[in-house]
């Protein structure tokens, strides 16, 4: 089971934009290939917005 890195927290997949988001880093986690890229380097910081609809879905 992924965690994220950061928080050790947990992660909801967004098919999306292939990502896996951590709501409590506010980052979301690319998935290149297939596979996740779980650094906090490669990681995209959500905005306000995407964080709100994430945190009230």
């Amino acid at each position: 089971m992924l965690v994220c890195p950061v928080t050790k927290g947990p992660l909801i997949l967004d098919r999306a934009r292939n990502e896996l988001v951590s709501r409590s880093a506010r980052l979301a986690y690319p998935i290149r290939d297939g596979i996740p890229v779980m650094l906090e380097e490669e990681a995209r910081k959500l905005s306000p917005e995407e964080w709100e609809a994430l945190a009230n879905p």
